[in-house]
């Protein structure tokens, strides 16, 4: 095995000492991170981000991939919401992060008693400055899919439109002016 040698200045010294102390081995460390570096770096230059999303319930847990968003949208009741955005990953797959909260209400309070709205009331509500909202935190999704046919059951059919319309444009498209 070939060896290298990486000069360090003393302001790293204590970074490289960590490195070494959580991988076990600094030469792996250095090659992880090189090769995070070189696969997002080489992403960034086709024109691709690096995407960070929330999955599960509440907090849940965050994932991470390398995308272009390619269309989003969503859709609302007096109940809830779904928000959906769907990325093209770098490896050419649709990636569909769905956002869906079940929990909403909205109250408006009127000479110190709680009203609810409806009809055209509930669009504007009582003018009052004594209004107030909550929801609960719904639950965050991702759907790995290899087509874009494959989103059209998973998302509303206007947004469908819009990802099947841009499917096929490139994330960067280089012009020579």
């Amino acid at each position: 095995m070939p060896n290298k040698t990486i000069y360090v200045s003393d302001d790293d010294l204590a970074l490289y000492k960590r490195a070494q102390e959580l991988a076990g081995n600094l030469s792996q460390a250095i090659s992880t991170a090189l090769r995070r570096y070189v696969e997002m770096e080489e992403g960034r230059l086709e024109g691709f981000d690096e995407i960070t999303v929330r999955v599960g319930r509440g907090a849940g847990r965050k994932q991470r991939f390398s995308g272009v968003l390619i269309a989003e949208g969503g859709r609302s009741n007096k109940d809830g919401y779904e928000a959906f955005k769907v990325y093209r990953s770098r490896t050419g797959k649709f990636v569909l992060h769905a956002d869906r909260s079940n929990q909403y209400t909205t109250l408006h309070t009127v000479n110190g008693e709680e009203q609810n709205f409806t009809g055209w009331r509930s669009w504007i509500g009582s003018f009052s400055s004594n209004q107030s909202w909550s929801m609960a935190q719904g639950e965050s999704t991702l759907n790995i899919v290899d087509t874009v046919e494959e989103l059209r059951d998973l998302i509303p059919s206007d947004l469908y439109a819009l990802v099947e319309e841009a499917a096929d444009q490139p994330a960067v498209e280089d012009l020579d002016i």
